[in-house]
């Protein structure tokens, strides 16, 4: 079959042979995961111990996990009946990239758990697949599509009002970001203000926030393509600058509108959303990171609030926000404030957590300290490699107070920060794959217009095989995050939907349905991430 002239009919069939051998796969990956799970259980219970003797193989199935997910999107998108010729070009050019290398994760995983995994590979369809869509000649094909209209080249999947979204953004990413962006960079600089109040009359920070609070979410439901938009647009222009600007305020609204009382939605969502209040997420610790049970910091409760003992660290944008999302541990106490073991809380573990509201002024530059007439709350910026213009701060309490209005969900709330807080992670992990994917777009905007100018040994760039292979791989990789970052946050959507409308009998499914959506965040998260390192490097290599 001459590759260069595979007709649509020929991609389709190539595509749709395929779907049943990664259906296979997802199977195997199931047996491996159950496999694993008998590895890390003593005597029926999951051990937390065994499985840190497997975190390869643990880290091996969560990557297979996330590539086939987006090897499953790719493979839906190239099937739609508006997918072009290129589209399907660039699917499978995706899928036999990515399932290679799955299939060699799986073959190794298979050395201890013996789940016959070389039994995919030589798959009719998808052995099909592979044959061709490795083939450096269909690459090279494929990069030469693409050298002409980029990405543009790709069928868009955004209706007409997330497109005019996704512009209108864009043009102030452009217009506005992008001059400073290098400067605020190179200085280390905070984000100026001014930048700061265009964002806030675009709706910037309200994306998350329902229009009744005077955000750009619909009442009658989430949006979060629409913050995936706005976020991979920001993100073009600068990650540091504008495109990580959205976060904060989308997990401190996520937090309040699954636990804030009437009265704290009432007054704080209107002011995130507005910009008129900035705000900063504060939760790892210097010993404590994704083991959000394991936060140590210290309220103590006292006369008409908490007073606040302990430190925090990787606060973003904590100098400039006037308002800390801070998690601390409450514990089981309450009147045994001078027992340690009591107001730390640790055997209580996640149980054992809050989530308050710290209200302080905005401060500029690298350092704050705020005191209060008996407490006090300083700030010192860490030093950090590409990721500059919010400055991320190290932050010590020290008997600091807090109001008890500012627990969020008030007395109910007690031992529920945990809870508040994943509620605002999950939305965050999406965006944080969309920050990835437009960092992937302007590497990519970069190297292509770089090889379309720079002539060697009498050819451009891009009239190069190798050149035309790298950029059709890293186009693939851009659209597969892409697409897959707009299918979670549609499933996202659907099981907060669904959780709001479930009845008693249907509670049950809808968690169900909450649980998927949110591993899906995280996996989407981890494969976007991981993508953006891998396309930034290919860009630089462009570069020479």
């Amino acid at each position: 079959m001459p590759i260069l002239t595979l007709n649509d009919t020929q991609l389709e069939t190539i595509l749709i042979n395929s779907a049943a051998d990664l259906e296979k796969i997802e199977q195997l990956l199931k047996r491996q995961a159950s496999a694993l799970n008998a590895v890390c259980s003593d005597q029926g219970r999951f051990s937390a111990d065994l499985l840190d003797r497997q975190q390869q193989h643990a880290y091996d199935l969560a990557l297979n996990h996330a590539s086939l997910e987006a090897c499953k999107t790719l493979h839906d998108f190239a099937q739609q009946k508006t997918a072009s010729t290129t589209d399907r070009y660039a699917a499978i050019c995706f899928i036999a990239e990515a399932v290679d290398e799955i299939l060699q994760r799986l073959v190794r995983l298979d050395k201890d758990f013996r789940t016959q995994a070389n039994s995919v590979r030589d798959g009719g369809g998808l052995g099909e697949l592979l044959s061709i869509g490795l083939l450096p000649d269909f690459q090279a094909a494929l990069g030469e599509q693409l050298v002409e209209r980029g990405m543009a080249a790709l069928t868009d999947t955004l209706d007409d009002e997330k497109r005019m979204v996704r512009e209108t953004f864009a043009r102030f990413a452009r217009d506005e970001v992008a001059p400073v962006a290098e400067e605020i960079h190179r200085q280390d600089l905070d984000i100026p203000e001014s930048l700061l109040s265009k964002a806030s009359e675009l709706g910037c920070f309200g994306t998350s926030i329902p229009e009744r609070f005077g955000g750009l979410q619909p009442d009658s439901g989430g949006d979060s393509l629409g913050m995936i938009v706005v976020t991979e647009a920001l993100s073009h222009a600068s990650l540091g600058a504008a495109g990580s600007l959205i976060t904060r305020p989308e997990i401190a609204a996520r937090a309040l509108l699954a636990g804030g009382t009437p009265e704290q939605q009432e007054y704080w969502l209107p002011r995130l959303a507005s910009g008129k209040t900035l705000c900063a997420i504060a939760i790892t610790e210097p010993d404590t990171g994704s083991d959000v049970a394991s936060v140590s910091l210290r309220a103590q409760r006292v006369e008409g609030g908490w007073r606040l003992n302990g430190a925090k660290t990787w606060c973003t944008f904590a100098g400039r926000s006037e308002l800390l999302v801070v998690l601390a541990r409450t514990g089981e106490q309450s009147s045994q404030a001078d027992s340690e073991q009591a107001t730390v809380g640790s055997s209580s573990g996640h149980r054992g957590l809050s989530l308050f509201l710290v209200e302080k002024p905005r401060h500029s530059g690298h350092n704050f300290v705020f005191k209060q007439e008996q407490g006090e709350l300083t700030g010192k910026a860490i030093a950090t490699l590409g990721y500059r213009g919010m400055h991320s701060y190290d932050l010590f309490f020290s008997d600091f107070f807090v109001s008890a209005d500012n627990l969020v969900g008030g007395e109910q709330g007690v031992g529920r920060g945990f809870y508040y807080t994943m509620a605002g992670f999950a939305g965050g992990r999406i965006q944080t794959a969309a920050r990835a994917t437009g960092v992937m777009q302007a590497a990519f905007d970069q190297a292509l217009a770089y090889c379309q100018q720079r002539k060697v040994f009498g050819k451009r760039l891009d009239e190069f095989q190798l050149s035309r292979i790298k950029l059709a791989r890293m186009c693939t990789t851009i659209l597969a995050c892409r697409l897959f970052s707009y299918r979670v946050a549609q499933l996202l959507d659907q099981s907060h939907d669904e959780s709001k409308a479930a009845d008693k009998s249907a509670i049950k499914s809808a968690d169900s349905g909450r649980s998927k959506s949110q591993m899906a965040a995280s996996l989407v998260k981890l494969f976007a991430c991981r993508a953006a390192e891998w396309v930034t490097r290919e860009a630089m290599q462009l570069h020479g």
